[in-house]
């Protein structure tokens, strides 16, 4: 059985990522940059004013001024301001040559052409103007490789004179339930058959991320009917299957997977829930097993699932990161499996669900963190520090 640490390690090392694709800036968000972003030009490229008022120079105080021309944004004032001269000038517009201050038009008297200052204030060097290079030069990185692209992302790329970036692949996943208890939701079930869960709750969680998914529907437990099913899903990148992972009679996904001649490259993760992990390849398509209790699957797709696609799709730190907390409650010694507790977390203080069943949803629904509980960890008490992952 491995650890966690090494099924991590294995993981990543199974495939590449994705070739890069180009894509105009409004397809960018939530693609994974494949290329640093360095900037093309200077922003802003000149000298703008902060506010509407008045250019003019800091030293010519306390006025009065000749009002000679007025710059807006796009229409600059193309000509010299001298000594008792001022230019109207208004948010966004280049500050004309020989003015060093904008006098805002709040503290400023017009009277014709004649501008004068009014009230206490002193006219200071740069006040409300946004310097030339104040956010970025020519030649700086401003994104590197493997960020998810943001809208902020995107507007600075933009900004920095980019039509279109390159980016990840989009893997394509395909879903795939198991088990003969299961029916379709909302289709009518018996006290014999429950209604699959999986699935949807798996193109959910997907959907924050760059891929494509193909949910194909439930497989009974028959070798020959799960071995189509898995063979009809070789063109996608990803395979995932949920239920039949672990050893009982009816859990058939791993003969199936050596029947159709897989290479098993990890089978049960020292974790809890969710040790019944299954992960291996056909030919380029990579098969991940999940166990079939939901708040399993949940936890494995989270710590295998959605590291992988990220992997494939072009992050540059695609496993999930831990963040530090204080416990609202004790926890028990840990075991020799790592475990992951349903939590709620607030303000960096985790609760514990007290019902941790891995059958039950309604725990997971409420859940926005997964307290993690070390191989052989103390018992801890309420105040003590402790880790959790972020799930909402």
């Amino acid at each position: 059985m491995l650890s966690l640490e090494e099924a991590h390690s294995q993981l990543l090392a199974m495939a590449p990522r994705l070739p890069s694709q180009h894509y105009p800036l409004s397809r960018c968000i939530g693609h994974y940059l494949a290329e640093p972003v360095v900037a093309k030009r200077t922003q802003p490229a000149a000298d703008l004013s902060a506010m509407d008022g008045y250019a003019l120079h800091s030293a010519t105080q306390p006025g009065p001024w000749r009002v000679i021309g007025e710059s807006a944004a796009g229409r600059p004032f193309n000509n010299a301001v001298g000594p008792g001269e001022a230019v109207r000038i208004f948010t966004g517009a280049h500050v004309p040559d020989g003015c060093d201050t904008v006098l805002i038009q709040e503290d400023a008297t017009r009277d014709g052409d004649i501008l004068s200052l009014h009230g206490s204030e002193t006219l200071r060097p740069s006040a409300h103007i946004r310097r030339a290079g104040g956010d970025f030069n020519k030649g700086s990185t401003l994104l590197e490789s493997g960020i998810k692209l943001t809208p902020g992302a995107v507007a600075v790329a933009a900004m920095a004179g980019y039509g279109i970036l390159s980016v990840g692949g989009r893997p394509k996943v395909s879903i795939l339930a198991s088990g003969d208890e299961l029916r379709a939701p909302g289709e009518a079930c018996d006290d014999a058959h429950i209604p699959s869960s999986n699935s949807p709750m798996l193109a959910a969680m997907l959907s924050a991320l760059p891929c494509d998914i193909e949910d194909c529907g439930i497989v009974e437990d028959q070798m020959d009917s799960l071995e189509t099913a898995i063979r009809n899903c070789l063109h996608t990148d990803i395979i995932v299957t949920t239920g039949g992972a672990s050893v009982g009679d009816h859990d058939l996904v791993e003969p199936v997977l050596r029947r159709l001649g897989a290479q098993i490259d990890f089978w049960k993760v020292a974790i809890r829930p969710g040790k019944p992990l299954i992960v291996g390849r056909i030919g380029k398509t990579i098969i991940v097993g999940l166990p079939g209790n939901p708040s399993s699957a949940y936890v494995t797709a989270t710590l295998f699932l959605l590291p992988l696609v990220r992997h494939l799709a072009g992050c540059a730190d695609p496993l999930p990161r831990y963040i530090n907390g204080t416990l609202a409650q004790a926890t028990a010694a840990g075991g020799k499996r790592v475990e992951f507790y349903r939590a709620f977390e607030e303000n960096g203080l985790i609760s514990i669900f007290s019902r941790q069943d891995s059958g039950m949803l309604t725990p997971l629904s409420k859940a926005n963190a997964l307290l993690v509980n070390p191989v052989d960890a103390p018992a801890r008490n309420a105040g003590e520090p402790a880790q959790f992952l972020r799930i909402d």
